[in-house]
């Protein structure tokens, strides 16, 4: 043994040839933490003391190769002083610029997935054999930084520019065949051969028939570009990536940036402009924002991996309606394995959830996502059924009927007869309480809510609302199914609408109070989408559909008297009463036509202004700062008040459920972490400055607590 650490071990396998093997132990995954640096670096001044070595195989033990840098480690890094931050990547890198210079031949056998700086340690050495079923990439720019182990350096100059900016600014996983047509693999092969053909790369070189010195000197070196090249690569990038991140996510731009400073500078200078680049980025809000997100989820994934444990296992599964809600259901739940079985009460049904999955599967066929021949099996997957024949079989019911509580009442109890007596029963309601829906079922132990956004394909998140009387095992077994369909379920306690909607309606509340006050809704939609929603409250209400907002509303209302009780009629009042409902019938605050490719697009309908004006009471013209305060405080607040009602667990549930159910901008890091990022005191002065505009305005009292301790919801 050559080296042996508790992430990295260092042996000669044959002829003269060492195999460094990444296994840390203790986890299920190789990550780069501050452990296998630092043992990176001292296996490799192994390696340059060893004498008679003729090469290098880098391999790993896990399933995956390396899946990146330890992100648990980032808080803290990302906290200190930039100048601390870019010694700490120089520092780093000196390990990777050791395997680089190593004085024989080096070869990675990419085993799996190699991310962030997993790649970036492939990328050091002189070449790199892939498996088939392998992806790499550089996905930094999602947690708002970019690569900063020597990534933006030796990929801008081993696949070229345009490449490297492809895929460090898109921040893509990318398959073996993509890698290898472009040079950043040099050969793609089963997994069990990665280690005999990494070998083979090195005996060839040893045998000069392959020059790899030429190789790591073109990866060290300058870019290839003349200065007219150079500036029209990288000029014409950053045009393209500026409008494509947008001005809210600044590290795509940076990276491109970066790569410009440094194309005329050999490695180590590059990796100097690289590091202060990477500082820079990793002290902004952003990154901030998007690290706690990324920590959010894998808290969530966590909570989920631990009712898993305790799930029944759903072998089959069945949906009640067979609408585009309960077409999206089955489809997504035949796509990924679990056979449902699709009821309707009459045939017209079951063909419009049949055609719904149609749709999706073709167009996932459309675009390469899948082979024709997959269709057919996923549509075997779907069983339709105008009966409860075959009931007696299915270990979890999706009842996805029209938003009426009769309806559902009738079609749950009318199921619960013809189930098993251990069977889940779970409710698609989005506002409908669970302990309304259970109170005349037998076995309101086995039953509680499985709230799917629309479209389900889509829409990553599933709120699982347990009932009073809820059983674990009913969370588990719902919570299992959620994961299993590829969702992000979130566990929450029962109330109207729940966490998403009872957030999201006082959010419509601060909009509709706006255009009573006469501001401008095409204005109000551009503030917040410029803000970062993906789309501004009057375009969301015609998406979401206005007869959906109007129910829904007057559910929160009465639920909620005191804050989202509406006096007199709203703006979406108006619109419902004229038909309006939005994107259902093509006119809503906007009208909407079809575009070339067949999509719906809105345009300014000026009868709206016309329709409106009967509740618009004068004309004002609001700063951008008071539309934002104004509609963002009521959505902080009530998201504190389900945290304070114990309706989610803790503060990464309730952010997590507002950036997957509603779209809350991902770079702002949820609502509590806004509150935390103004100043809970500063959030709460705010607050008390619109106090006259009702109760949707006013800070719980342990809000204000806060305020005058200083805590935070987050560290």
């Amino acid at each position: 043994m050559i080296y042996e650490g508790k992430a990295i071990t260092v042996k000669e396998i044959e002829g003269g040839i060492a195999q460094l093997n990444f296994d840390l132990q203790g986890e299920s995954v190789n990550k780069f933490n501050r452990l296998t640096i630092e043992e990176l670096r001292a296996a490799t001044d192994k390696l340059q003391a060893q004498k008679g070595l003729k090469g290098l195989v880098v391999t790993s033990s896990k399933d995956s190769f390396i899946v990146g840098a330890d992100i648990t480690e980032f808080t803290d890094l990302f906290a200190g002083p930039e100048e601390d931050l870019v010694a700490n990547n120089l520092k780093a890198n000196e390990a990777f610029n050791a395997i680089e210079d190593l004085p024989f031949p080096t070869v990675t056998a990419i085993n799996g997935i190699a991310l962030g700086g997993g790649f970036e340690m492939c990328l050091a050495t002189d070449y790199r054999v892939m498996d088939k079923k392998a992806k790499v990439g550089l996905p930094e720019v999602k947690l708002g930084i970019f690569p900063g182990f020597g990534g933006t350096v030796r990929l801008s100059r081993l696949v070229g520019v345009d490449y490297a900016v492809e895929w460090i600014c898109g921040g893509t996983e990318n398959r073996a065949d993509k890698a290898l047509k472009i040079g950043a693999v040099d050969a793609v092969l089963e997994g069990e051969k990665l280690v005999e053909a990494a070998i083979g790369i090195i005996n060839q070189c040893n045998d000069g028939k392959l020059d790899y010195q030429a190789r790591r000197e073109e990866k060290k070196g300058k870019i290839k570009l003349n200065a007219m090249e150079s500036m029209m690569a990288f000029e014409i990038s950053k045009a393209f990536v500026a409008g494509q991140a947008g001005k809210n996510y600044p590290a795509p731009v940076e990276a491109i940036k970066v790569m410009q400073k440094h194309a005329g500078l050999t490695r180590d200078k590059a990796i100097e402009v690289e590091a202060k680049g990477f500082a820079k980025m990793a002290k902004t809000n952003v990154a901030a924002c998007l690290v706690g997100l990324f920590l959010n989820d894998q808290e969530l994934k966590k909570k989920a991996k631990a009712w898993e444990k305790e799930a029944n296992e759903v072998k089959l599964a069945a949906v009640l309606g067979a609408g585009i809600m309960g077409g999206g259901v089955a489809f997504q739940s035949a796509l990924k394995g679990t056979p449902i079985l699709m009821k309707d009460i009459n045939q017209d049904g079951i063909a419009l959830g049949l055609k719904e999955a149609k749709k999706l599967l073709t167009k996932r066929i459309d675009k390469g996502k899948m082979k024709p021949d997959q269709m057919a099996d996923v549509l075997n997957n779907i069983t339709p059924t105008l009966n409860y024949g075959d009931f007696k079989n299915v270990d979890l019911v999706v009842e996805a009927v029209v938003e009426n509580a009769k309806v559902k009442d009738a079609v749950l109890r009318e199921t619960e007869e013809s189930v098993r007596e251990d069977t889940i029963l779970t409710s698609n309601t989005s506002t409908i309480s669970i302990n309304k829906l259970a109170a005349n079922l037998k076995r309101p132990e086995n039953f509680c809510g499985m709230h799917f956004f629309n479209p389900v394909h889509m829409m990553p998140l599933v709120e699982v609302i347990r009932g009073e009387k809820t059983s674990d095992r009913a969370i588990a077994t719902t919570v299992a199914y959620a994961k299993a369909m590829g969702k992000t379920p979130i566990v929450v306690n029962d109330c109207p609408g729940f966490l998403v909607n009872r957030v999201l309606f006082p959010y419509f509340g601060g909009f509709v109070n706006l255009v009573r006050d006469g501001a401008d809704f095409q204005h109000v939609d551009k503030v917040m989408e410029k803000f970062g929603w993906p789309m501004g409250p009057a375009y969301l209400l015609d998406v979401v559909g206005m007869d959906t907002g109007k129910h829904a509303g007057e559910v929160m209302a009465e639920g909620f008297p005191d804050r989202m009780k509406h006096e007199g009629t709203t703006a979406i009042d108006v619109m419902f009463d004229n038909n309006r409902y939005g994107q259902k019938n093509d006119k809503g605050f906007y009208k909407y036509e079809l575009d070339r490719k067949g999509k719906q697009k809105k345009v300014v309908d000026e009868e709206t202004y016309k329709l409106l004006e009967p509740v618009v009471q004068g004309k004002n013209d609001f700063s951008d700062e008071d539309i934002i305060a104004r509609m963002m405080l009521p959505l902080c607040l009530e998201t504190v008040r389900c945290l304070e009602d114990g309706i989610v667990e803790d503060p990464a549930d309730a952010d997590m459920g507002l950036v997957y159910g509603i779209g809350f901008p991902p770079f702002r890091g949820g609502a509590l972490r806004y509150i935390d990022d103004m100043g809970v005191d500063k959030f709460v002065e705010l607050a008390d400055k619109f106090a006259d505009l009702g109760a949707l305005y006013h800070p719980t009292e342990k809000l204000r607590e806060m305020a005058k301790t200083g805590e935070k919801f987050f560290g």
